[in-house]
């Protein structure tokens, strides 16, 4: 079937490949949500001289201002508007008192697009119409431009300030054959912009909330992760090294290529020591990495691992490694899952380094929805081939409750980092929860942070308690 492309990046994948021509779209949502931005960057994107877009107002802003607020943004061309981009008043054919004035406008929209083939013609606001006639004259108009627009090739979109009352009986929802649901949502740190498909015929879109973003450059949509197919994970074996000195001995040779392991622990544990470990191996191995951080920046984390006499700064710069860092009041899941997703398809990527899961919980605010975006995003992960090692925050005193509320099913391997507390003093304890289809070792191990980085010692002998809240016992003191 052919489409017509939105122009509007990531919105044709929620679509399922755009617009079919001759169609109607309702884009609906509250004032401020972004509406008439993208109409006309659709408009733009899609105009030229032999099939222009129209843009017809009917009680909306004068078109000095809509043109002047355009100016900010990339899509926007000066020299587009009249021979491909053409702005109309419909104000002065509604405001007639006399019955019937909706036929000179049908009238109007339909020759307009009959006559001149336009790609897209777009009424803005559509439901501001409904101040100026009757349900019954309303119903008849939008079923007579309709069907009339239905032998053209032009898109047709009905922009309106819908309330969700309005979109489950309003006659423009029951004739159009896209519904685009658009919603500004306040929350704490930043607040987020979305967009649902409530209804199309005949394509497959996606379902559910998608993030999008107005930029410079216009509307980023960034689709639901859970809703892509994610591929199969593709076919590795082996074992690659994980570069910790000891832990690999301890992990029957190392951790299994295009596996996901994550490390457990409290703050200033080493977790994130471990991962740039991981990574500065990889790069040792010829290996390209990526690095996903949601507090260290890129230069903070290349001055740590140098720390350690790993040289990351020069592997950026070559291109082996990439560090993505996002701050924590920008952190938005699907836009973090498309950076990743677009890391991964412009180059083979054999190491990603995600620090850590505790931020990624915390911004998503969706507790429901987690499970099923964490394992989309590890699946999307191994099916480039790649190998993930996670990190995680959990308490600093006592037992170590799973953090991350019911996702360590996701995980091949778990290793648990802790504090301890023996003979008056305070040291760190490592071991490896789980490990699946895999033999490791079962012992509580101590471990050191020193001039190179983390490394695992002997095993904890006679001591009980490392797990839980009590104390660590030995077994003289138990009997």
């Amino acid at each position: 079937m052919k489409r017509l492309s939105t122009g509007v990046p990531g919105l044709d994948v929620v679509l399922g490949g755009g617009l079919e021509p001759g169609s109607v779209t309702v884009l609906a949502g509250a004032p401020g949500t972004g509406k008439t931005i993208l109409a006309q960057q659709m408009c733009f994107a899609n105009a030229t001289p032999q099939h222009r877009a129209v843009y017809y107002t009917t009680l909306s802003e004068p078109h000095s201002k809509l043109v002047r607020h355009l100016d900010l943004f990339d899509f926007f061309d000066p020299e587009a508007l009249g021979p491909r981009v053409e702005y109309l008043h419909l104000g002065d054919l509604i405001r007639d008192d006399r019955p019937g004035r909706m036929g000179p406008l049908v009238d109007e929209v339909a020759r307009k697009a009959m006559d001149e083939d336009p790609a897209l013609v777009v009424i803005d606001s559509a439901k501001a119409l409904r101040d100026f006639t009757g349900e019954r004259e309303l119903r008849m108009a939008f079923y007579d431009l309709i069907s009339r627009l239905a032998h053209s090739e032009a898109a047709l979109l009905l922009i309106g300030e819908y309330t969700p009352a309005e979109m489950a009986s309003g006659v423009e929802f029951s004739l159009a054959d896209t519904i685009v649901h658009l919603a500004y949502e306040p929350r704490e740190p930043i607040d987020r912009r979305w967009l649902r498909v409530v209804k199309m015929r005949g394509t497959h879109h996606l379902e559910g909330k998608h993030t999008f973003r107005i930029t410079p450059a216009g509307l980023e949509v960034y689709p639901r992760i859970e809703t892509l197919d994610t591929g199969t994970a593709k076919e590795v074996t082996g074992r690659i090294p994980s570069g910790i000195p000891g832990l690999d001995d301890l992990m029957g040779g190392g951790i299994g290529t295009g596996e996901a392991t994550v490390i457990l622990g409290p703050s200033g544990i080493g977790k994130t020591i471990a991962g740039l470990r991981f990574v500065a191996e990889g790069i040792d191995q010829g290996e390209r990495s990526l690095y996903v951080t949601f507090q260290d920046t890129a230069d903070q984390l290349v001055k740590m691992a140098a720390s350690f006499g790993w040289d990351l700064g020069a592997a950026r710069a070559e291109g082996h490694l990439v560090v993505h860092h996002v701050p924590l009041g920008e952190l938005d899941l699907d836009l973090l899952a498309d950076r990743i997703r677009t890391e991964l398809a412009q180059g083979a990527v054999h190491r990603v380094v995600i620090d850590s899961l505790a931020e990624m919980v915390f911004a998503s605010r969706e507790s429901d929805r987690f499970p099923a975006y964490a394992r989309s995003l590890t699946g999307i992960i191994r099916a480039a081939g790649a190998t993930l090692l996670i990190t995680s925050e959990t308490t600093a005193l006592g037992p170590s409750p799973e953090p991350i509320g019911g996702v360590m099913f996701l995980f091949h391997n778990v290793i648990l980092l802790r504090y301890i507390e023996m003979n008056s003093s305070t040291g760190r304890a490592l071991n490896i929860v789980k490990m699946r289809n895999s033999d490791h070792s079962k012992d509580v191990y101590c471990f050191t942070i020193g001039a190179d980085g983390l490394v695992v010692g002997k095993p904890l002998e006679s001591v009980t308690g490392v797990l839980g809240w009590s104390a660590l016992r030995t077994p003289a003191l138990l009997s």
